[in-house]
C-alpha cells in the first residue's frame, strides 16, 4: 500500500472515531500510531512516538495548563463573574442594549480569569440570559451574545489554545499570550457596536414576535404573579423579584446606586490581571510564573470572599477545584499528546512537505496563499471540534507560513526575525480562526452549551450568533492586513520581538 493511501485511510477512520465521540486524544493517537507503524518500520515508529510524546510532556511550559486552570476554577468559586456581571450592568444600563453589552463586558472580564471558555458560556447563560429575555431580548440574540462572548476567552491571558499553539510550533509562550490582546478587544468593540446600533431596535417586550419569546414571557409572569400572592398570603409587605439577578445586581433597577456595587470584585479582577497580563508584559515574571502566582492570589481571593463558610466549606471549594484541575489538564495533556503522533504522522508521511510543496508552486500572491488556507478552516471548523482543528492545522499551515515569511515581513532585519514575527501573528490567525469554529453549525460547542444551560433550542442560537461571526470575519480581515495590530503588544514582551518589528531602534 503507498503512502497517499494510508493517509487517507488514516484521516478517514480518524473522522470516523471522532464522529462516533471517541475522545479526541484517542482518535488522534491511535490514528496516528497506526498510521506510522504502516509507513515506517515499528522500531521507527514506537521511537518518534516515544521521543516526541517524551520530550513535550517534559516541557516546562505545559505546567502553564494547570496553574491557569486553577486559578480560574477558584476565580469561579469565588464569585467574581457574578461580581463582574454586576459592575457592568450599573454602568451599562442606560445605554441602547445595555444590558447586553454588560453581559459581554462581564464575559471578557471573567474570560481574563477563567480560561475556560466553555465555563464561561455556562456561567453567564445561567446568569444573564434569563434576565435579558426578560427585559425583551429575543432568545436568539441574547443565547448569541452568551455564545460569542465566551469565545473571547480562548484569546485573553491565559489561553490554552496558545499555549498549546507555542508548544506545538516551539514559539516563545509569554509574547503570543499578550498578542491576543488587542484582537480580542477589537471583536468586544465590534460586538458592542452591534448590540448599540442595530441589535437595541430589536430589543422590547413589544418586539417579541416568537413563540418561544412569549411563552418564556407568560411563564415568567404567572411565576411572578404567584410569588407575589404567596409574598401577600404569609404577610410580606416587601416587594419580591422573581428575576435572577435583578435584586442581587439592580440591571433593571432604577435605585441602585454605585455605593453597592461589590468594587471588590473588580479589585480581584485588577489584581489577577496585573499579575498575568502586566507580570508578563514588564518582564516581571514569565509566562509559567505568572500562572503560578496567579493561581495563589485566586485561592486567596477565594478565601477572602468565602470566608463564612468556614474552614470546612473551604476545603470542600478547594479540593473539587484541584480535582477538577487535575481531571481537565488531563484531558488537555492527553490530546495534546495524541496530536503530536498524529502530526509525526503527517510528517513522516510526507504530507506536511507535499502540501508545503504544492502550494508553494501556485503563482500567487503570499497573502493570497495564507488567505486560501486559513479560509480553509472555516468550513472544516463547522464539521470538526475546535482542538481537534488545531493539532491537524497547524503542522500543516505552520511550515507554508515560516517558508513565506520574508514576504510577509520583508523589514525585519533577518529571516529568523520574519519567522518569529510570522509565527506570532499566523498563531492569532488560526486561534481567531478557531473561536469562529466553537459558535458555527453544527458543531459549535459553545451554542451547544448556551442552549443547554438556557433551555432554548439550538436553532435559535445558531440564529443569534450569525451577526456576531460577521463581525469576527470583519476583525479578522482587519487583522490579516494590518498585522502590527496583532504584534505591537508582543513588541513589549519579548526583546526579541520588539528588536524584529522594530529594527535599528
Amino acid at each position: 500500500m503507498d503512502s497517499g493511501t494510508i493517509v487517507w485511510l488514516t484521516i478517514a477512520v480518524m473522522f470516523l472515531l471522532l464522529a462516533v465521540r471517541v475522545p479526541i486524544g484517542f482518535a488522534l493517537g491511535i490514528t496516528g500510531a497506526v498510521g506510522l507503524l504502516l509507513v515506517k518500520s515499528p522500531t521507527v515508529a514506537v521511537s518518534v512516538m516515544v521521543d516526541q510524546t517524551f520530550h513535550n510532556a517534559y516541557s516546562f511550559s505545559l505546567t502553564i495548563i494547570p496553574m491557569f486552570l486553577l486559578m480560574g476554577l477558584f476565580a469561579v468559586r469565588a464569585r467574581v463573574a457574578e461580581f463582574a456581571l454586576e459592575i457592568a450592568g450599573f454602568f451599562t444600563k442606560r445605554l441602547p442594549g445595555g444590558l447586553g453589552i454588560a453581559t459581554i463586558v462581564a464575559a471578557a472580564g471573567f474570560s481574563a480569569v477563567s480560561g475556560s471558555s466553555i465555563a464561561n458560556v455556562a456561567t453567564m447563560s445561567k446568569l444573564a440570559v434569563p434576565e435579558m429575555r426578560r427585559h425583551g431580548y429575543p432568545a436568539g440574540m441574547a443565547t448569541g451574545m452568551v455564545a460569542v462572548s465566551g469565545t473571547v476567552g480562548i484569546l485573553i491571558p491565559p489561553s490554552t489554545f496558545l499555549v498549546i499553539y507555542a508548544v506545538l510550533t516551539g514559539t516563545s509562550v509569554a509574547p503570543i499570550l499578550v498578542a491576543g490582546i488587542i484582537p480580542v478587544a477589537m471583536s468586544f468593540l465590534a460586538y458592542v457596536l452591534y448590540i448599540m446600533l442595530i441589535g437595541s431596535r430589536r430589543i422590547g417586550l413589544d418586539k417579541l414576535k416568537s413563540k418561544e419569546d412569549l411563552d418564556f414571557i407568560a411563564a415568567y409572569e404567572r411565576l411572578h404573579q404567584e410569588t407575589k400572592t404567596r409574598a401577600a398570603a404569609a404577610g410580606h409587605t416587601r416587594r419580591t423579584d422573581t428575576g435572577t439577578l435583578t435584586t442581587s445586581i439592580g440591571l433593571a433597577s432604577k435605585t441602585g446606586t454605585w455605593r453597592n456595587l461589590p468594587w471588590r470584585g473588580l479589585v480581584y479582577l485588577v489584581i489577577l490581571g496585573t499579575i498575568i497580563i502586566g507580570g508578563i508584559l514588564t518582564g516581571l515574571f514569565t509566562a509559567t510564573e505568572s500562572a503560578a502566582f496567579g493561581a495563589i492570589a485566586a485561592v486567596i481571593i477565594l478565601f477572602v470572599e468565602r470566608r463564612k463558610i468556614g474552614a470546612k466549606g473551604l476545603f470542600l471549594q478547594v479540593r473539587d477545584a484541584l480535582l477538577d484541575t487535575a481531571s481537565t489538564s488531563s484531558m488537555v495533556f492527553f490530546i495534546i499528546f495524541g496530536g503530536i503522533i498524529f502530526s509525526q504522522f503527517f510528517v513522516h508521511a510526507g504530507v506536511t512537505a507535499g502540501i508545503k510543496q504544492v502550494v508553494l508552486t501556485w503563482e500567487m500572491p503570499p497573502h493570497l496563499i495564507m488567505a486560501i488556507l486559513l479560509i480553509c478552516l472555516i468550513p472544516l471548523g463547522m464539521f470538526m471540534e475546535e482542538m481537534s482543528l488545531l493539532l491537524i492545522a497547524v503542522p500543516i499551515i505552520y511550515p507554508i507560513g515560516m517558508a513565506m515569511a520574508t514576504d510577509f515581513f520583508p523589514g525585519a532585519p533577518t529571516t529568523g526575525a520574519a519567522e518569529l514575527l510570522t509565527s506570532i501573528w499566523l498563531g492569532i490567525l488560526i486561534v481567531k480562526l478557531m473561536e469562529v469554529g466553537m459558535v458555527m453549525p453544527p458543531v459549535g460547542i459553545n451554542s451547544f452549551v448556551a442552549a443547554g444551560v438556557a433551555k432554548v433550542k439550538s436553532g435559535t442560537v445558531f440564529t443569534g450568533i450569525l451577526p456576531f461571526i460577521v463581525a469576527d470575519v470583519a476583525v479578522l480581515i482587519v487583522l490579516f492586513f494590518i498585522p502590527d495590530l496583532t504584534l505591537w503588544l508582543p513588541a513589549f514582551a519579548s526583546e526579541a520581538v520588539f528588536d524584529a518589528l522594530f529594527p535599528g531602534s
